[in-house]
């Protein structure tokens, strides 16, 4: 589960801001929106989060800041090539913060232990990395990196707790790659939980990385799969009854890398081709129907439910930009309860969006206080993260019409009829 996520100087974000998924004391709601951890520095966890914000405010930028660390991380060792340049955005309006480097550290709980990893980089090169372990209570500082100007190098320090190769993969090491995820590439063991956890643990959704149909495509292929997504979208008051997947083999061009020649190479094979009917029953009758025909919001519950239901069955961090984007404010609650639920939630998934539906903050029981957080940006364009907590609004305070009035920040200030002569 994610304990948290921080960032200094990334586009917006100039000033560090902190992404807090730990719980309060409140005791509200605690069986249901909160998971026990077994650990004393964070004993619960928060199951969701949701960020507010005017447009343009930088709660996008959020997202795109965690998006921008789990690339590094999977991609510097394999993708970035020897004296290639990182496309990373500091914050760009003044000049001091320009040409310094842009900080990410996130920690998260895995197996019961937690994990505290940070890096910070210029487009040309890491500046510093780190790795605490905290088995125990003490942390176990296991590989620290940073870059001596003077020496013109990396410098590395390393704990007992790393075992295995370590001159080898810091040997391996280029200035444009993470060490994290050199030695991984080199088979160590013990550093593959923290990168299968950007891989495979934590997924993002957003402008740059949309919803991929294909998880809920094969689960339509599958018996149990068909029925679980059906049922999830009747619930949400659409009315089909059931799903057909027809596949076939259609023409299509594959790009290959030839090792030899070391140049690509394009060639023509049989690719899959899906096609969704769409059962609908009424009292009136029934009808057949393609995916086009079917609503956007249909077809984006549809392609949504297929990874919800997966994250849930195996306790995985999902975050959404704009997660009410074609879907209704009943369906956003009921999808936040889901996550809420410890008989379907089983796994300790957690949710994390941002939205503009103001609406669910008043929804009964919806979110506890430590879960909602406002983006507000500054005269000088630059974004900071508060979460509502701080205000210590009153247990039944209508938070919604307090967001609207400007109480939390994180609101548009208007100009009279936008500006425009009457």
């Amino acid at each position: 589960m994610l304990i948290e996520f921080r960032v200094k100087n990334f586009r917006s974000l100039r000033a560090e801001q902190v992404l807090s998924l730990v719980a309060s004391k409140d005791k509200t709601l605690q069986d249901t929106h909160t998971q026990a951890t077994g650990i004393s520095a964070a004993p619960a966890l928060l199951r969701s989060a949701v960020v507010y914000g005017a447009n343009a405010s930088g709660k996008s930028n959020l997202i795109k800041a965690l998006q921008y660390m789990r690339g590094v991380v999977t991609e510097s060792a394999t993708a970035i090539q020897p004296g290639q340049t990182f496309a990373v955005q500091p914050f760009r309006l003044d000049a001091d913060s320009a040409s310094q480097p842009c900080e990410f550290e996130i920690t998260f709980l895995l197996d019961g232990v937690r994990y505290q990893y940070g890096f910070a980089m210029t487009a040309q090169r890491i500046i510093s990395e780190h790795l605490l372990v905290y088995r125990a209570f003490k942390p176990q500082r296991w590989f620290e990196r940073r870059y001596d100007i003077e020496a013109g190098k990396d410098v590395y320090d390393f704990g007992p707790g790393l075992k295995g190769p370590k001159n080898l993969w810091e040997g391996a090491t280029r200035p444009n790659s993470l060490f994290l995820s050199m030695a991984v590439q080199l088979n160590s063991e013990a550093l593959r939980p923290v990168f299968d956890w950007f891989v495979n643990r934590l997924v993002i959704f957003n402008e740059q990385n949309q919803l991929n149909p294909q998880i809920s495509i094969q689960m339509l292929k599958q018996a149990d799969g068909r029925k679980e997504i059906c049922n999830f979208l009747s619930s949400a008051d659409i009315s089909i009854a059931d799903i057909d997947v027809e596949t076939r083999k259609v023409p299509g061009q594959a790009v290959h890398f030839d090792l030899v020649a070391g140049k690509t190479e394009v060639r023509t094979e049989e690719m899959e081709e899906h096609k969704l009917r769409f059962h609908h029953i009424t009292e009136q009758g029934k009808a057949v129907f393609d995916l086009m025909d079917e609503s956007n919001g249909t077809r984006n519950l549809l392609f949504l439910a297929g990874p919800v239901l997966d994250i849930l069955r195996k306790g995985l961090t999902l975050v959404i930009d704009e997660l009410d984007t074609s879907l209704h404010t009943l369906l956003v609650r009921e999808m936040v309860r889901l996550f809420h639920s410890p008989e379907i939630n089983t796994g300790g998934a957690q949710l994390i969006f941002t939205t503009h539906d103001t609406s669910l903050l008043d929804a009964p029981d919806l979110f506890r206080r430590d879960q909602v957080w406002f983006v507000e940006k500054d005269r000088d364009q630059t974004s900071t993260l508060v979460g509502l907590s701080e205000f210590s609004p009153r247990k039944n305070e209508a938070l919604e019409r307090g967001y609207l009035m400007g109480r939390y920040g994180g609101v548009p200030f208007l100009s009279h009829t936008l500006g425009l002569k009457l």
